[in-house]
């Protein structure tokens, strides 16, 4: 019993934390976009460390990864026709 506890007591332990730093890289990450620094960076590495323990998070940075990879190659066309 009492390694049933440990164990539910650690999975949500590591939820707590990954949850307080994926969320604090997301939030320096937006103060980025208005300071100088890498805030386009900075925002997909937090969805990332928030993907590790939550499948919402994953779908956001799939998306985004789909919504970079379609912009990508709408330039890259743009660029061999024009």
């Amino acid at each position: 019993m009492k390694t049933r506890t440990w164990h539910t007591a650690y999975r949500q332990a590591r939820k707590i934390v990954i949850a307080v730093m994926g969320t604090t890289v997301i939030l320096i990450g937006l103060a980025l976009l208005i300071l100088p620094g890498p805030g386009l960076v900075v925002i997909p590495l937090g969805l990332a460390i928030l993907g590790i323990e939550f499948a919402w998070a994953n779908r956001w940075l799939r998306r985004l990864r789909n919504g970079v990879a379609a912009v990508q190659n709408r330039q890259a066309r743009k660029n061999t026709h024009g």
